[in-house]
């Protein structure tokens, strides 16, 4: 098993016309070819993939449309040999991140978490409203606190 850094799925995803950059996509395309015939397995975190979402859309780096950073991110995770705890659980963030371009992808992702089944979702942030699936937390009448009895 190999844990992949944002850096790797940046290469993959992204060109260059410098000749170092180029050479670590080549090598990122071959290992993630590999990963797709299910040769290696890989694995990463939420977080490696949010810093990849983020880099992808951000105005300073690439500028990617949100539609097109999520689509080419969701199909490098669902290559044969990518071991994601729980993939479904991304692609689905991936998918509502899509969908809803304002959306950061930490708040699809937190998101994505919340609409499983029994999980309800504590947050001040009124955006979770407008999302399908979603339990907010709410404390206890008269509970300043917030504390559930």
């Amino acid at each position: 098993m190999i844990f992949l850094d944002a850096n790797v799925f940046l290469r993959a995803l992204t060109r260059s016309s410098d000749p170092n950059t180029e050479r670590m996509r080549r090598i990122a395309d071959n290992l993630f070819r590999r990963v797709g015939r299910g040769d290696i397995d890989v694995t990463t975190s939420d977080a490696v993939i949010a810093e990849v979402a983020f880099i992808l859309t951000a105005k300073s780096h690439y500028h990617l449309a949100v539609d097109d950073a999520a689509e080419r991110l969701a199909a490098l995770l669902r290559l044969q040999g990518v071991r994601l705890r729980p993939k479904h659980v991304i692609l689905r963030a991936l998918d509502l991140w899509a969908e809803r371009p304002k959306l950061e992808f930490v708040d699809a992702l937190t998101a994505s978490y919340a609409q499983q089944a029994g999980i309800e979702l504590a947050t001040f942030d009124t955006d979770f409203d407008e999302l399908p699936g979603i339990t907010r937390w709410q404390p206890e009448e008269g509970d300043p606190n917030g504390r559930r009895f």
